[in-house]
């Protein structure tokens, strides 16, 4: 599981680093709020950020409040970890949307107990995610086996319910506009 660390102070950033990679993590390093929003708005984000709250340019909070902005389906989870240990300033970094908080110094063991749940929870959405989209696609296909396919009685066209067009069928196999087309091969046509 891929982890970003974003920790402007050398020696923080290089503790953590090490510490993730011993216990098998692949990680990524920067040095300021810009860089990290820049990684995690990629297609192959980090799955866990663990955020400074102080450093150049964008603050971990703001960072923290763009991720949880995006339209994504699974946004990275987020721990802040910062030398601010006031009550006023852990809830500041919740509202913001970190999911987990950590003051420094940190614990190695605390660290790794932390990014194992972080794992966890990046894991149980990635499979529930994975899991709504199945259940869609069976929806789909229950959809269409309940309601039936419309089809043109003359010229052999077949409706489209999405987007409300009529197409033959060789280009409805072409593009795939439908999921309530499953495209099989039927077991004579394998011989």
């Amino acid at each position: 599981m891929k982890i970003l660390i974003a920790e402007d102070e050398f020696t923080t950033r290089m503790m953590v680093q090490v510490c993730l990679e011993k216990w098998g993590y692949r990680v990524e390093s920067v040095t300021n709020g810009e860089e990290a929003w820049a990684k995690l708005q990629k297609p192959d984000a980090p799955h866990i950020a663990i955020l400074d709250w102080e450093m150049p340019g964008l603050d971990g909070v703001e960072v923290c409040r763009r991720v949880k902005e995006m339209d994504v389906e699974n946004p990275p989870y987020i721990i802040l970890l910062t030398g601010r240990d006031s009550k006023t300033d852990i809830v500041r970094g919740f509202d913001a949307g970190a999911d987990d908080y950590m003051t420094k110094p940190f614990n190695d063991d605390e660290l790794r107990a932390r990014t194992r749940v972080a794992e966890r929870l990046v894991r149980t959405q990635s499979s529930l995610s994975e899991s709504v989209a199945e259940l869609r696609a069976a929806l789909n296909q229950l959809e269409m086996l309940e309601s039936g396919v419309e089809i043109c009685g003359s010229c052999r066209n077949i409706l489209n319910r999405y987007d409300g067009e009529w197409y033959s069928f060789d280009d409805l196999l072409k593009s795939s506009n439908d999921p309530h087309f499953v495209i099989k091969t039927c077991p004579q046509c394998t011989k």
